[in-house]
């Protein structure tokens, strides 16, 4: 299309945005504290930092029908990007000593609640 915004696109990015807001309520109603929302870098994105105590999780959000999907939507390539983002990340905070990071994956279908898969890589 040319001109105009691709109508798909748009609703790709609404269900992406919308995954990503759910992914949060679950991770705080889990006890985490949400440090960074789409955290950019110019190594790259993490979808959501959260912190507990001194664990991070750095999450890749994924909407997809199933669990596995979303697991296999993540690339070694997503993985390797969010890896370094988190690396650039961590530089900048003043306990980065003590913190322990986690790489998870939060998987949200439709009209079920996201499941959070920890350490998924």
């Amino acid at each position: 299309m040319t001109g105009a915004a691709n109508p798909l696109r748009l609703k790709a990015v609404r269900r992406g945005a919308l995954a990503e807001y759910l992914a949060a309520v679950a991770l705080m109603l889990r006890g985490y504290r949400i440090v960074a929302f789409r955290h950019r870098t110019k190594l790259g994105e993490i979808d959501i930092i959260a912190r507990r105590d001194d664990l991070v999780a750095c999450v890749e959000v994924k909407a997809r029908a199933t669990v596995d999907a979303a697991v296999f939507a993540v690339s070694d390539h997503s993985k390797a990007r969010i890896r370094r983002a988190s690396d650039l990340w961590r530089q900048k905070q003043g306990d980065a000593d003590r913190l322990s990071i986690r790489y998870d994956i939060m998987a949200v279908r439709p009209w079920r609640w996201p499941v959070h898969i920890e350490d998924a890589f």
